[in-house]
């Protein structure tokens, strides 16, 4: 702590860190208990802030003027007391008079943005551009909230200038006879200053003086003196990286186990409204109101539950048994009351069960009408994270977005646009609404806003009445926050992929993306994974704009995503059911695993595919061959025989499969006299009832519908449909050989209840056609049924599909 002493005023014994000021006659004991040094100055780390911190900050609060324009107050002033510094301790010390001259944090706050424990920074600020929505609009909804938060919008009396003065000439008389008491009163009282008149008082020595009184008395102050104080000091606009508020957080760290459930509230929101992170006080306090939680109040919950979220974070066993206090008192909360619930579960990450979200969707859905804006884009935010469709809410949504979008700002238009998005739902009403808003709004958008935008509409490969202004608009706003790109260069990358997936490449910006400095700055990011990113535009450049001539991805970050990528999807995606399943099927079916491959055919797009090629006449083309050098000789020798079988044996025929066989053959060949006379029977032809070969529909005891293809594959006759075995020696790719790509689609790849293919999928089968592939789909709502039924049919089916992709 930097002392400002005189020999004349040090008494023997006198702390020579105190802060004294430099007045004739003017004494103060030493009293060591007064101070806490157990707590050093809090650091607080410049730190870039993550997606959940950026998503929705907290609301701007009242800051102290500059420390420029403190000190030319301060000069108009001409303040007859003068404090001299001492130059023997260092200045990054506590310093107990730094506010008197502006020279506390307020130029480091918006760098350090006051983070670590999740109060608000600058980045809070700049998240709340064009935001028309009050977050703390549930507190003043009840009563109760009065004694549990500090009310920003209720000022108190204000008084004179003279009287503030007249507190501060009490200050300089009583010195350090002053009482506790008197203390609090005082700084109360200057609480009550107009903002233009605080500037005045702060910048004389003897408001520090009467600072330093709070701290050499601070374990003599009763729990509500030291609560109006610190209010006091969020009225007086103190910076909260001032070292004063370290003494202050450590003493009500210490006593947050004497004070009740409403007074830890309160000092919480103190702390919230000064935008000081305050991390150990919010660890204690909810371990302090952990141990009684299911005592809390309604307004004791959502308020609980809005500091947990500003402090983006909270244990997860005290989020589990709030989680039932909401389901108990879910009836009686507000509209914004539930917005503030989900708001902070989702700043913290904490995830609310699929049961509660389905019944606050519920609630969210009666309510809907009287909720307001943010309310509304918090239900939703908790929806994204939670991934519950709830669909009764959002029909509902596509009924009053498109009233209320005008009135909405960006943010929220990007919030609704991305929640819906997230949850695959598309809803023409809602996107329509929302785009024929954004060409006039996107001035107000950040990189982030509009990033977000394209993404959402693009993602669900959805192209609204207006697109061609929609994108350009969005487009060029990209280009006009380039600036922010080396803050956040996942923004650059996201909305260019969602170009991308609406076939939209705009040359600068691809530029930029890929240029050297640009590479390096995302591929050093540690909390995204841009690499992944950058690969999948790269690829997509190299496929859709072959006259391309700009900047390239490193083949070195090439090669490392794709072994990243393949270590997944070949541990994952490659494993799953369905996928093994057409796989195995479709080996057998062709002769072997080198005729076919599962693996990423296009590695930037993230999955696998299953590869078939074929030559012109239709015939299976042996090219796996790292399957085949990966078996056993075992493996081989039964592969093989199992190619002899095929061949020779054909499908083993039982006694209802050759009945239908023939009963089929019948009516595409010339009716033969049956053999056994004694039957009673001529000629065996059928009646005029009887369907033709293309129209059979008879099944056999496994249920195989046996259709003309398959009929001459098991019977071995010649026909248009080619042999499925395959040809005795490996083939060398011919110019005629066709590649197939088969893709075993599911429910994840379209909106949802529809068969809309979402922007990601359309792109990646855009690119295969480009790259010389036939795409052959497996639709989740025919290959997933199929699944429950026998092998034959499976078999049948993928026959049917293959072959016919050939016509």
């Amino acid at each position: 702590m930097i002392s400002n002493h005189s020999n004349e005023d040090q008494e023997e014994g006198q702390n020579p860190d105190a802060v004294l000021p430099n007045l004739p006659g003017y004494t103060v004991p030493y009293n060591p208990s007064a101070y806490c040094r157990t707590h050093r100055s809090q650091v607080v780390t410049t730190r870039r802030p993550s997606a959940a911190d950026e998503d929705e900050p907290p609301e701007v609060k009242p800051l102290a003027l500059g420390s420029k324009q403190q000190q030319l107050q301060q000069q108009q002033t001409r303040n007859t007391y003068t404090v001299s510094c001492s130059r023997r301790l260092s200045n990054a010390k506590n310093t107990l008079l730094d506010l008197a001259f502006g020279k506390a944090g307020e130029n480091k706050q918006g760098a350090a943005g006051v983070k670590a424990g999740g109060f608000s920074g600058t980045e809070d600020r700049e998240a709340l551009y064009d935001s028309k929505e009050d977050p703390r609009a549930f507190q003043k909804l009840r009563e109760e909230y009065r004694a549990l938060c500090h009310s920003l919008s209720e000022l108190p009396k204000p008084i004179s200038t003279e009287e503030g003065f007249l507190v501060l000439h009490k200050v300089n008389v009583l010195k350090g006879t002053l009482s506790p008491q008197s203390i609090s009163e005082f700084f109360e009282k200057l609480g009550q200053l107009p903002t233009e008149q605080q500037v005045l008082v702060k910048s004389d020595t003897r408001f520090a003086m009467l600072c330093r009184y709070a701290v050499e008395n601070l374990r003599l102050f009763t729990s509500p003196q030291l609560i109006n104080i610190l209010r006091a000091f969020v009225r007086l606009g103190i910076p909260p990286t001032h070292s004063m508020l370290n003494v202050f957080n450590s003493e009500l760290c210490r006593r947050v186990w004497d004070l009740d459930s409403t007074q830890v509230l309160l000092v919480g929101d103190l702390w919230r409204c000064l935008g000081r992170a305050v991390p150990q006080y919010l660890d204690l306090a909810y371990n302090r109101l952990g141990l009684r939680c299911r005592e809390l109040t309604l307004p004791q919950l959502v308020q609980l539950v809005y500091l947990i979220g500003e402090g983006r974070r909270a244990p997860q066993e005290l989020m589990q048994n709030l989680e039932v206090l909401i389901l108990r008192f879910l009836d009686q909360t507000t509209p914004e009351e539930l917005g503030a619930l989900c708001l902070g579960f989702f700043k913290s990450k904490s995830a609310l069960s699929e049961q509660a979200m389905r019944r606050i969707g519920d609630r969210a859905e009666a309510m809907l009408e009287d909720m307001s804006n943010y309310a509304v884009v918090n239900v939703l935010k908790m929806l994204r994270y939670s991934h519950v469709d709830h669909v009764g809410f959002l029909r509902r949504l596509g009924e009053v977005v498109p009233g209320r979008a005008p009135s909405m700002g960006a943010q929220g238009l990007m919030h609704i646009a991305l929640a819906c998005s997230s949850l695959h739902y598309l809803d023409e009403r809602i996107f329509e609404a929302i785009a024929a808003e954004v060409p006039v709004k996107v001035a107000h958008c950040r990189s982030k806003d509009t990033a977000k935008l394209l993404w959402a509409f693009s993602s669900l490969s959805y192209q609204p009445s207006n697109a061609e202004s929609f994108f350009s608009s969005l487009t060029q706003q990209l280009r006009v926050k380039g600036a922010e790109f080396e803050r956040y260069p996942e923004h650059l990358l996201t909305g260019l992929l969602a170009l991308a997936f609406a076939g939209r490449f705009p040359h600068d910006l691809i530029n930029l993306a890929l240029s050297p400095g640009f590479v390096k700055l995302a591929a050093e990011s540690t909390q995204l994974e841009l690499k992944k990113d950058l690969f999948t535009l790269d690829g997509t450049v190299e496929l859709e704009l072959p006259g391309y001539a700009g900047p390239r991805l490193p083949e070195e970050i090439c090669t490392e995503v794709t072994e990243m990528l393949w270590g997944f999807a070949s541990q994952d995606v490659c494993q799953k059911a369905e996928v093994r399943e057409a796989e195995t099927l479709l080996q057998s079916m062709l002769g072997g695993p080198q005729y076919v491959k599962n693996h990423m055919i296009l590695p930037h797009m993230r999955s696998s595919d299953l590869e078939i090629h074929l030559d012109s006449a239709g015939r299976a083309l042996p090219f796996n061959t790292q399957s085949v050098a990966a078996m056993d000789p075992g493996t081989q020798r039964e592969q093989r025989i199992r190619k002899w079988e095929m061949k020779h044996a054909g499908v083993p025929l039982t006694d209802d499969l050759v009945s239908q066989l023939l009963n089929a053959k019948s009516s595409r060949s010339t009716p033969e006299p049956a053999a056994d006379e004694s039957g009673g029977g001529g000629p065996r032809t059928l009646d005029s009832a009887s369907p033709t070969a293309g129209e059979i529909r008879k099944e056999f005891f496994s249920g195989v519908v046996l259709t003309e293809g398959l009929l001459d594959a098991m019977t071995g006759s010649s026909s248009s449909i080619p042999h499925l075995s395959p040809p005795a020696e490996p083939l060398s790719p011919l110019p005629g050989v066709r590649r197939l790509a088969v893709q075993v689609s599911n429910r994840n790849q379209f909106c949802y209840g529809s068969r809309h293919l979402l922007g990601l999928h359309a792109m990646k089968r855009r690119q295969l056609s480009r790259a010389g592939y036939t795409v052959l789909e497996l639709p989740f709502w025919e290959w997933f049924p199929l699944l429950r039924r026998t092998r034959s049919e499976k078999l049948a089916y993928l026959h049917c599909k293959l072959y016919g992709a050939l016509d």
